[in-house]
């Protein structure tokens, strides 16, 4: 995703659950989690993201989620909607329930709902053109709702099939300029843009997420090539660290959901778009 605008910009994260060990792997091994470091390298991303003039929300509402940290799979937010998922793993069907109120705040409601299946980190959005992968996680039931839901407000959706990773997320992201970074590997490329599309470095497969704020870009510092390649077109590149939720099938844009709130919305608990933050502990109806 990429959002224009720092000013009144809302980053949404969640804590990392102490169970994030037991969260869903497709792809991943079963790599052990450290949580504390996984909180330390939560702690510096959402650094990154006030470097980006976002005012940061934290939220601790349902920690015992395994897969909690990734907010970003629970709702799309658009300029005049949120529209809650429908999570493709059993699991994690109870994550949108918990976060709801939160949005609530800043947008009216809308949502896609059983059978229909659809994840967050499926969603690249580029202006008013959703790009959605038909993935584990996304069936066509669910494709077809958001594409109901949306066009009322004027989006498109084209579905883009997913065949070599969990989400299209994973292997597409949406530049300040325009352009795709993509792994042509993992994603059938033919419903995109073919001339605005970049290739991934063959040595890192696993380097197409990442978050564009502005002119900003913020991106896992695991893969170098990829971190040069973005630098050369001129971006300003935030480096993170983001290994422990990596081995979690976890990266960069999963982490948090950013959006543009009026200053209406803003003002009641900001002190500043920089450097606010606020920790919001409830208990979801959701959680087990």
């Amino acid at each position: 995703m990429t959002v224009s605008s720092a000013a009144g910009l809302i980053a949404i994260t969640h804590l990392p659950s102490p169970n994030m060990q037991h969260g869903e792997r497709t792809y991943a091994d079963d790599d052990v989690v450290d949580n504390v470091v996984a909180l330390r390298q939560h702690e510096a991303y959402r650094d990154a993201l006030r470097s980006c003039g976002a005012t940061v929300v934290v939220l601790d509402v349902y920690r015992s989620m395994p897969d909690c940290v990734f907010v970003e799979d629970t709702s799309l937010i658009l300029d005049e909607v949120a529209v809650m998922m429908s999570p493709g793993a059993e699991s994690r069907r109870g994550e949108p329930i918990g976060i709801e109120p939160t949005l609530r705040e800043y947008r009216a409601i809308e949502r896609v709902v059983l059978p229909a299946t659809i994840d967050g980190g499926d969603i690249v959005r580029a202006g008013r053109d959703l790009y959605v992968g038909a993935s584990p996680r996304t069936n066509a039931a669910g494709i077809d709702s958001l594409r109901e839901i949306v066009k009322q407000y004027g989006y498109s959706v084209t579905a883009v099939p997913v065949h070599g990773c969990l989400h299209l997320k994973t292997a597409c992201s949406a530049l300040p300029d325009g352009r795709f970074l993509v792994n042509a590997n993992w994603i059938d490329t033919s419903p995109l843009p073919r001339a605005r599309l970049v290739q991934v470095p063959e040595s890192e497969q696993w380097s197409g997420d990442v978050l564009a704020i502005d002119d900003k870009i913020i991106a896992s510092d695991a893969f170098p090539e990829t971190l040069a390649l973005l630098e050369s077109a001129a971006a300003v590149v935030l480096p993170v660290t983001v290994s422990e939720y990596a081995k979690v099938e976890g990266g960069v844009t999963c982490l948090s959901l950013v959006f543009r709130a009026s200053r209406r919305e803003i003002s009641p608990f900001s002190t500043g778009a920089t450097d606010a933050h606020r920790v919001i502990r409830t208990q979801s109806r959701g959680a087990r």
